[in-house]
């Protein structure tokens, strides 16, 4: 009987139970939805409460299956969405619903904050400069706007590691997902005593953090009986839904760099030295490896693009409502590269990397008379390549180059955009086919933590399967000085994104 070992994902739409086996087989999974609060315009919310009610019937669905018997699991792993703040109260009371990582109402906050520590300081103390996802700037805005339930608060935890106090009656978190607060040192792998000191944070509110494979606690005996689960498993640090991600895919060495083409594009890349660029465009944050680290470029709107343009140009065209992205992406084959002068700026939701501008805004440059639907298909396929490019050559400016890539997501699936990627980068790309990769990433570390595999490589290597492969063609040096054309648009429009902003806020403010 193999072992097998829990993973579970609590993402932004729901939490994910996957039970693992020991030879890398995803033995069943089941995941359990819960709603999403917007009580103003930018701001989102969830209710733990709800987090830990989905996640126990997705642990019990999972367990339903023939396929395992509970008395197979050996141990658990957490994941998730990373940086929302889950404030509790001295008897472990969560005081409001949990600020996510893409709420919108901490701009101001953060600016407090590179005003008292400064910018640049900020990123020598945590590796990044401070963000409106991350959870520091949410702590000072509850100190502001909510100082009643402020002064309540004992411990603050992120997502997932509130499901690991239900499951425990444990405080713990893992370096990956604090990394991701504002108050890590990211270099030394603990929290930073003077961004805590400086912020007028108390240390006591801080939860102990281990490394992500390391044993944090064990699953309490009322909540196995609940759930069917044997008693006193181990429950590991866990991992931020990247740093997760990157151990189901394999992403776990020096030179492997993996690429997400989903609504968001994500270029994640393992260094073994601690690595941050000075003017904080890319994320730098602990990897799920121990004494490893991975630097991170998120650009909005990947995937999110094709969408978009799919939804908006074709929506309104008779027999076109149900038109697919295969066909879509087939019509831009014919087109040759370049899409005769066409380019994309993928800023449809504003940017982060290398632009960390909300006000960035797409555009299509360069349009003639002879452009039509397959051009401007092409024109996006290929501006967001050199979107995920733009993280590429910041990380080759620190050192870091990619002798492999691993891509997945929903813009992987396409052929055509996998070669326009691989001849704009000019690396061989690898198209991985390993499901729920972040709910894997936290089953393997849950192998590890009970001794099933001596090192994260290692439960890696059970997982990965490639479904094949693409290399870059003949197309570098059209798509060289492509890239230098694109890469001059925002700073020459950056002013203009701006003043736009302006004229829109006023027209808001008079309607």
């Amino acid at each position: 009987m193999p072992t097998c070992f829990l993973g579970i994902d609590l993402g932004t739409s729901g939490s994910k139970a996957l039970i693992l086996a020991n030879d890398g087989t995803v033995v069943t999974h089941a995941t359990r939805e819960y709603e999403t609060k917007i009580p103003r315009p930018s701001w989102t919310e969830q209710d733990p409460d709800d987090w830990w009610t989905a996640t126990r019937e997705a642990v019990r669905a999972a367990l339903r299956s023939e396929e395992v018997r509970a008395s197979q699991i050996e141990g658990i792993g957490l994941t998730g969405q990373m940086h929302g703040l889950v404030p509790l109260d001295e008897q472990g009371r969560v005081l409001r619903p949990a600020i996510l990582w893409n709420d919108q109402r901490t701009s101001a906050a953060c600016d407090r904050i590179h005003e008292r520590v400064g910018r640049e300081r900020a990123v020598e103390l945590t590796g990044n400069p401070v963000l409106p996802g991350f959870t520091a700037p949410k702590l000072l805005w509850m100190r502001r706007h909510e100082a009643d339930l402020y002064d309540q608060i004992a411990t603050i935890l992120l997502p997932k590691d509130f499901l690991r106090y239900k499951l425990t009656g444990t405080y713990a978190t893992d370096v990956s997902d604090a990394s991701g607060t504002a108050l890590f040192d990211v270099e030394h792998r603990t929290w930073s005593d003077q961004m805590t000191e400086a912020l007028d944070v108390p240390s006591s509110w801080l939860p102990p953090v281990t490394e992500s494979p390391t044993v944090s606690a064990r699953l309490s005996s009322e909540v196995a009986s609940e759930l069917g689960l044997p008693s006193d498993l181990p429950v590991v640090g866990g991992a931020g839904d990247q740093a997760a991600g990157a151990v189901g895919s394999a992403a776990v060495e020096e030179g492997t760099v993996s690429i997400t083409m989903g609504t968001s594009g994500v270029v994640f890349a393992t260094s073994d030295q601690y690595r941050a660029d000075p003017d904080g465009r890319l994320h730098a944050f602990c990897h799920a490896v121990p004494d490893t680290w991975h630097l991170m470029g998120v650009m909005l709107s990947a995937a999110g693009s094709l969408r978009w343009f799919r939804d908006v140009f074709l929506q309104d065209n008779p027999g076109e409502n149900d038109f697919s992205y295969d066909e879509l992406v087939s019509e831009a084959q014919s087109v040759s590269p370049g899409a005769d002068g066409l380019l994309f700026l993928p800023y449809l939701s504003g940017e982060r990397t290398p632009h960390a501008d909300p006000n960035a805004k797409g555009v299509f440059f360069g349009l003639h008379l002879g452009h039509d639907r397959e051009h401007l298909t092409r024109a996006v396929l290929e501006g967001v390549s050199f979107g995920l490019r733009d993280s590429m050559e910041l990380m080759n400016d620190l050192g870091l180059s990619a002798k492999e890539i691993r891509v997945s997501g929903g813009g992987a699936q396409s052929g055509l955009w996998r070669q326009i990627l691989a001849d704009v980068l000019n690396v061989r790309l690898v198209h991985t086919t390993v499901p729920h990769v972040a709910a894997v990433g936290a089953a393997l570390l849950a192998g590890v933590g009970a001794g099933t595999y001596d090192t994260v490589a290692e439960a890696s290597r059970t997982t990965y399967r490639e479904a094949g492969s693409t290399a870059p063609a003949r197309e570098r040096d059209l798509y060289d000085a492509l890239y230098e054309r694109f890469t001059s648009l925002y700073p020459d429009l950056n002013d203009h994104f701006d003043a736009l902003a302006d004229v829109v806020d006023r027209m808001n403010e008079e309607n």
